[in-house]
């Protein structure tokens, strides 16, 4: 006779969303959507019950004949279980989080709507003081300085990597005040490198948490642009803080560039009830451009407009920012290289060998973080595909 098989689950959480719920880890940020009779399993077999015996129960109960054994593979392959009949199931450990030592009892007050009501007032006063006077707003002339270009460069990288620490900081604490074990890195947006957090486990809270969450980054730096403002105002103009106010600025119009993963797309995908709006929206492009219809049939109906639209904003900012970046930015940038490098070689001053080296590092650096952070996260793939055109090429051909 058969021994009914028994699960294990890693720690899971629960949410309703619409006629389904999102069940997951919030240590590992795995998340699945399951109907009614599915999530009913999933309690079951957490009860203790074997796989047969759940079935039977649910065909009961419900009139749905599940078959729970390849429901339990699915959740498997997901990541959410733990263990089958005793043994474990392996997977990749959980991320460490960044600061660890920071437990969410410390972090209560990032979810408080008062802190959230406080930082409307540096943001108000930034904003009654550009009104009054907008001259205090910085043209690009007022962040030169001096004539040093390197310290000029030097002064951007501060208040550039300042800047993003605090933004990041920011995702961080109200993601772990909700419990979320949340991990800040280096990653890439198309061109670009940014520090990312990742809070997927966030995805479980409340709606209110959630948009705390997404928005906690932008918030503060509508805080910063706004201290920075309101001392001009008073205070008169600093080069320093010149370069707070357009680094700030530059970075909130970052945001609105939804056809990447920035703050203000997962607000957007929360918004739009979307699970997976930059996926769905990728292939839903792939699809076209290969001729097929019907990807997105298995979406629901409200789903499937947002994608569309989507697809879209996304299809024309990758093919706008590449185009950008190959047209305007590439040549810029070796330029630069080009200059610094030459003074570097030729130059005998000490000071001007200096300054080239350092526009070389604040240059090059971010691009070896950039290429470093990429190949991180695509590298398999690159990999993957010269062993398929290896094994073509050496693959005996008939005669």
């Amino acid at each position: 006779m058969r021994v009914p098989l028994t699960v294990a689950f890693h720690r899971l959480g629960v949410r309703r969303d619409g006629d389904e719920w999102i069940v997951g880890r919030v240590d590992s940020g795995d998340f699945v959507a399951v109907p009614e009779e599915g999530l009913r399993a999933i309690r079951l077999l957490q009860a203790g019950l074997g796989v047969e015996e759940v079935r039977a129960r649910l065909l009961e109960e419900t009139g749905t004949d599940l078959d729970v054994e390849d429901f339990v593979t699915d959740l498997a392959e997901a990541g959410l279980v733990a263990a089958i009949d005793g043994r474990a199931v392996p997977g990749p450990p959980s991320p460490r989080p960044t600061f660890p030592w920071l437990r969410p009892r410390h972090l209560r007050w990032a979810l408080h709507p008062a802190l959230h009501l406080s930082l409307l007032a540096p943001i108000g006063a930034g904003v009654v003081c550009l009104a009054l006077r907008p001259s205090i707003f910085p043209g690009w002339d007022a962040v030169f300085w001096t004539e040093h270009g390197a310290l000029v460069l030097l002064t951007w990288a501060a208040v550039a990597w300042l800047t993003t620490g605090l933004h990041e900081l920011a995702h961080l604490c109200t993601a772990r005040a909700a419990g979320v074990p949340a991990r800040i890195t280096l990653g890439t947006r198309l061109q670009f490198l940014v520090a990312q957090t990742d809070v997927s486990g966030v995805w479980l809270a409340p709606a209110r948490v959630r948009v705390t969450v997404y928005l906690s980054g932008v918030a503060v730096d509508l805080a910063i642009c706004g201290l920075a403002l309101t001392w001009a105002f008073f205070m008169g103009p600093h080069p320093v803080l010149a370069w707070v106010t357009l680094v700030q600025v530059l970075r909130l119009a970052n945001q609105l560039l939804v056809f990447m993963r920035t703050d203000l797309y997962f607000l957007l995908q929360d918004l739009t009830g979307c699970r997976n709006l930059y996926g769905n929206g990728a292939a839903y492009v792939r699809a076209l451009l290969r001729g097929r219809r019907g990807t997105l049939a298995a979406l629901p109906p409200r789903e499937r407009r947002s994608v569309r639209l989507y697809a879209m904003v996304q299809s024309a900012g990758t093919v706008t920012c590449v185009a950008f970046a190959l047209l305007v930015t590439l040549p810029l940038v070796v330029n630069l290289v080009l200059h610094a490098g030459r003074d570097l070689v030729l130059a005998r001053d000490p000071l001007a060998m200096a300054e080239a080296l350092v526009v070389l590092a604040v240059i090059i650096v971010p691009d070896v973080l950039w290429v470093r952070a990429w190949w991180r996260r695509h590298g398999h793939r690159v990999r993957r595909g010269a062993a398929a055109v290896r094994h073509g090429l050496l693959r005996p051909r008939p005669h």
